[in-house]
């Protein structure tokens, strides 16, 4: 995609922890982004930020109030913990400020929805840290699912799991029941659920269990989910937090399957191998090199505030991967299947009555 001429979004950053370090350093190989804020409310960290050569003529700031009303920037990307995601987006819309929000985008769908109506309601573009759609790999599979290469989507299978947290605090927040609830799932499991919706479409139901097993994580180190779709497709997804780095996502279907491997974490990706089988043939290898999805998605989220081309990821997909989280959430906490449908089917009503009064605002 060209992007010569597209004039640079102009973006504050939230949180400078792990993950924002991460993201500035994106930034910074970015001609569309550029980076004119950073706000940590940490105070401890900010002796640290102020000597950091990545910040040189980045302001540095510790109140989001205050953030919010640099006039020159236009967006904000949100690197927080999970529970101050809605008020956050809610706070950065009535700014007029566009947000990418780091998965997941809220932990209650009734919270997603708030977020979501703000930015609607002020015309704002929202992006999702759902990077693994913008692998290559998976992009190509995509179309080919939806040109029917391989037939009948019978079922997903995808692993994500990590031992990373061993090396964090003990009373970091990612570790917290509070904070990070099934632990898992927030910090893994929900970039595989994500994937499963962007191939099957909105789930229909969901068991989960939840154990901690090799580690002292109060939210859990081994989840094994289940998620159902209409018409009888599955989707088997694991996280675990408690062993070394596996990525895997594996499509099977009535004509064949396709399976993605990640050869590192994708903190420091090496690319993926490719397995491709048809019916009838033999199995295919290959290797898809290293691709900054990172990058490509914040990119995606500048193209669609410049109107190039549409966020990639829609409203109603992230609403459906928050009524999963929340179901998954609550099948673990009651051992038994909870309905994602129905969750979906309650904000339904609202989420079209918006819509209505978003159009007729916009005639009149």
């Amino acid at each position: 995609m060209q992007t010569s001429n597209v004039k640079p979004v102009r973006v504050g950053l939230v949180g400078y922890g792990w993950w924002g370090k991460i993201i500035a350093k994106q930034i910074s190989n970015s001609n569309i982004l550029k980076l004119i804020a950073v706000v940590e409310v940490d105070q401890s960290l900010l002796p640290q930020m102020e000597s950091d050569v990545g910040l040189s003529g980045v302001k540095v700031l510790s109140n989001y109030e205050e953030f919010l009303k640099i006039s020159e920037m236009e967006a904000v990307i949100l690197c927080t913990p999970h529970l101050q995601h809605a008020d956050q987006i809610i706070n950065a819309a009535h700014a007029g400020k566009h947000v990418f929000c780091e998965k997941p985008l809220c932990l209650t769908l009734s919270d997603a929805q708030r977020a979501i109506k703000s930015c609607a309601q002020h015309k704002l573009v929202l992006g999702i840290g759902h990077e693994r759609r913008f692998e290559p790999s998976v992009i190509s599979l995509r179309r080919e699912i939806q040109e029917g290469v391989f037939g009948e989507i019978l079922q997903i299978e995808a692993n994500f799991s990590q031992d990373k947290f061993f090396a964090l605090p003990k009373d970091n927040w990612r570790l917290s029941n509070k904070y990070a609830p099934v632990g898992p799932l927030t910090a893994t499991g929900i970039h595989l659920v994500d994937l499963a919706i962007a191939v099957l479409g909105p789930a229909d139901s969901v068991w989960a269990r939840l154990a901690t097993r090799g580690s002292y994580f109060e939210n859990g180190d081994t989840l094994g989910i289940m998620l159902t779709f209409p018409g009888g497709a599955n989707a088997l997804i694991s996280a675990m937090l408690a062993t070394p780095f596996e990525g895997r996502f594996a499509v099977y279907g009535s004509k064949g399957w396709f399976e993605i491997r990640d050869r590192k974490h994708p903190e420091n990706p090496a690319g993926w191998d490719i397995k491709r089988v048809m019916q009838g043939h033999e199995p295919i290898t290959s290797y898809a090199e290293q691709s900054p999805t990172v990058l490509a998605n914040l990119e995606a989220f500048a193209m669609a505030i410049r109107d190039v081309k549409p966020y990639p990821v829609t409203h109603q997909e992230m609403l459906a991967n928050v009524a999963a989280l929340e179901a998954i959430m609550k099948s673990v906490l009651s051992n038994k299947a909870r309905s994602i449908s129905r969750l979906l089917a309650m904000e339904e009503g609202s989420l079209s009555l918006l819509i209505i009064g978003l159009f007729i605002a916009a005639l009149s």
